[in-house]
């Protein structure tokens, strides 16, 4: 029984995850364990003898299956951030058995008569605002999850949900065993020409790591990075991009093409299984924007902006660098290439100058001033709480007043059981139960260059942007100060959950943030004014071209989620075909982008990948707001702390938007910012 099992319930202070004595084996029978008693849970809400009601049926329904989330909190985090094997192989046993779970709660009969009973008699109730969303989300995730449907579809909706569970771990699996699968070893060193000092000691340190003579460069963007955007090698380059766009399409054990295609499919029929025409139709009903006509609408008007932009953009990259090397036909190892060649020329700046001024633990601190200038948080580096790798970084973050408000985790470095890219994550969520306001537990997780022996870990400007992007998410869930944890912190629509993250990047472009934080590593100095201005005049450079990229992947997305896949054989063709209005370099036969994109095919941005744009209309015009009053100006950053960061999805986030910004949002500010107005 649950009681035997060594690490529930959690005895450490604040609550905090027990990393160090939870071993691999103990996971599945303790969420096995943590499963029957959460439908233990459940049947006393469907077995309670009194009149169903808001806090007997709703509120309970919320609070029930506590010990189930903390616990798979921990195993699908670990399985990002730290994961080999076994857990790999317990995630393909524990993914169906969460989705039966699931499935056995949203499809129960009785349960969802108690939950339609307080629906139809909500006028009655006398709500709050933030109870009436409670029972609207609750209903909804038994009316939009087949509780209406006949026994015989509900079977079904069921296997479709255990088949889609396990084919995204698997998906996610492949990725990560392709990226750690890839590995150029360079012996010559004329074949590191243009390559910056800190990576061609990054590269001889991995391959030294692994008992071999000369530069080892993997698909981890630490090294992949910097190798595409310096290496002076064309031919080395091309190899790295092909082996970047080649994962998951080569029709070999780790192949995902046939995922792909299965996932697409069992979407599709699940979303007509529930009344609705595609799988976009049913994820856009409980977003800001709505339906599929309202996003393609979105896409095709920034398209329309973005791509004159985009064009002469890429001519006068392909003339430069014809001009430069004789280039006819620019590729894709070329863009990243020539790209920073011509920004140097035209800014006299490049990523080499300014990493010097940007050591990891001064941007951190950096990040850490920033908070506690706008909302008065304090961040402490302790070691008193479990952690999952020595890498990882805990603090316990206060007001102040000195009050708890959260425990923060932040995992900086690449590593074999990490998957790429940089994200947010909740351990524990903010809630308020029995009077007691229950503090959340956030980390972020990334991949930044680590330090060498001669170097400390220097970032490039888009890796501090990154730093801030995901401390803007950390903060949501830091502030969130909600009753209900399925309502607070990140738990918004998904289209206005980038703006916290999004707007915090707007600071990293301003003298008055930068001097608080980027100071030569080696002598302390202050970052120059001039280079400053450079940081700025550049932040539109090839915005154009960036733009036609995000939306390329956003209308890909919606191709395959807003139409019916069913008729789809060739991945790669119908690709091609949706990226036909976007595309600017020639087409690699070898590459695919759909086979390794794992937002919306193993994440959550299925039907979402355009909000990441969404989200930048929002994030402009709310800095617009910062910089008309003060970048740190205190009533601006308690309006959105107050009706943005701590209210999580507790209202309509356009009414919350409205509130802090005094009026809708309007793209001119981001059009603006982005130079694509005439």
């Amino acid at each position: 029984m649950i009681e035997k099992t060594p690490f529930y319930p959690f005895k450490s202070k604040h609550n905090t995850a027990p990393f160090r004595i939870i071993k691999n084996e103990d996971y599945l029978p303790t969420i096995k364990e943590s499963i029957i008693l959460a439908k233990k849970e459940v049947e006393s809400i469907i077995n309670n003898p009194n009149k169903p009601s808001f806090k007997n049926t709703i509120e309970a329904l919320d609070f029930s299956g506590e010990q189930l989330d903390r616990i798979t909190s921990i195993f699908f985090n670990l399985n990002s951030a730290e994961t080999n094997e076994e857990i790999q192989k317990i995630a393909q046993e524990v993914s169906p058995l969460l989705s039966e779970f699931s499935n056995d709660i949203t499809l129960n009969v009785e349960l969802f008569k108690r939950v339609k009973d307080v629906y139809d008699s909500k006028k009655e109730l006398n709500l709050t605002k933030e109870q009436e969303t409670l029972l609207d989300k609750k209903y909804k995730s038994f009316s939009r999850n087949g509780a209406n449907l006949p026994e015989d579809k509900k079977d079904k909706l069921r296997a479709i949900d255990k088949k889609l569970s396990q084919l995204k771990l698997k998906f996610g699996e492949n990725i990560l065993a392709e990226t750690n699968k890839f590995e150029m070893l360079i012996t010559i060193e004329s074949d590191l020409a243009g390559l910056p000092d800190g990576a061609k000691e990054a590269a001889k340190q991995l391959a030294e790591s692994k008992d071999k003579n000369g530069w080892l460069f993997t698909l981890d963007y630490p090294s992949y990075i910097p190798f595409v955007t310096y290496a002076d090698n064309r031919a080395l380059r091309k190899k790295m991009s092909l082996a970047a766009g080649a994962k998951g399409f080569k029709d070999d054990e780790l192949d995902n093409q046939k995922h792909v295609l299965d996932i697409a499919s069992l979407r599709h029929e699940r979303a007509n299984l529930l009344g609705y025409k595609t799988h976009a139709d049913f994820v856009l009903e409980e977003r800001m924007a709505e339906s599929p006509k309202n996003v393609q609408k979105f896409l095709n008007e920034l398209l329309e902006k973005a791509k004159p932009a985009a064009k002469r953009e890429f001519e006068n990259l392909e003339q430069f660098a014809k001009d430069l090397d004789g280039i006819d036909q620019l590729q894709k190892w070329d863009g990243a290439y020539y790209s920073e060649k011509l920004k140097q020329k035209l800014f006299s700046l490049d990523d080499e100058l300014l990493k010097p001024y940007f050591k990891l633990e001064n941007v951190i601190n950096g990040a850490f001033t920033i908070a506690n200038k706008l909302f008065d948080l304090k961040f402490e580096e302790i070691d008193t709480i479990d952690k999952y790798h020595d890498d990882v970084l805990t603090y316990k973050v206060t007001d102040s007043k000195g009050d708890f408000i959260a425990i923060f985790y932040a995992d900086y470095f690449p590593r074999s059981g990490k998957r790429n890219g940089a994200w947010m994550t909740v351990y524990k969520p903010q809630y308020i139960k029995n009077g007691k306001n229950s503090r959340p537990h956030i980390s972020i997780v990334c991949n930044f260059t680590k330090p060498t022996k001669t170097k400390p870990s220097l970032l490039t400007f888009n890796e501090v942007t990154t730093l801030f992007h995901e401390f803007g998410h950390a903060l949501h869930g830091m502030l969130a100060n909600t009753t209900y944890p399925s309502l607070s912190g990140t738990s918004v629509f998904w289209d206005f959950v980038e703006l916290p993250s999004q707007v915090m990047e707007n600071w990293c472009y301003e003298k008055e943030a930068l001097e608080l934080f980027a100071t030569h590593y080696e002598t302390g100095e202050v970052i120059p004014m001039d280079l400053v201005e450079k940081i700025k005049e550049s932040a539109t450079f090839h915005e154009g071209m960036q733009t036609l990229r995000q939306l390329s992947f956003g209308l890909l997305d919606m191709s395959w989620h807003g139409t019916d896949p069913s008729d789809i054989t060739n991945v790669k063709a119908y690709e091609s075909k949706a990226f036909k209005n976007t595309k600017l370099y020639p087409d690699i036969a070898e590459n695919c982008m759909s086979t390794a994109f794992s937002h919306i095919f193993q994440g959550g941005y299925s039907s979402g990948y355009y909000s990441y744009k969404w989200a930048e209309v929002l994030d402009a015009d709310a800095f617009e707001f910062f910089k008309e009053k003060g970048i740190f100006n205190k009533t601006v950053a308690d309006k959105f702390k107050d009706h943005v960061l701590s209210k999580g999805g507790t209202e309509n986030p356009m009414t919350l938007y409205k509130r802090f910004r005094g009026q809708a949002p309007k793209p001119e500010a981001l059009l603006k910012r982005a130079g694509l107005l005439k």
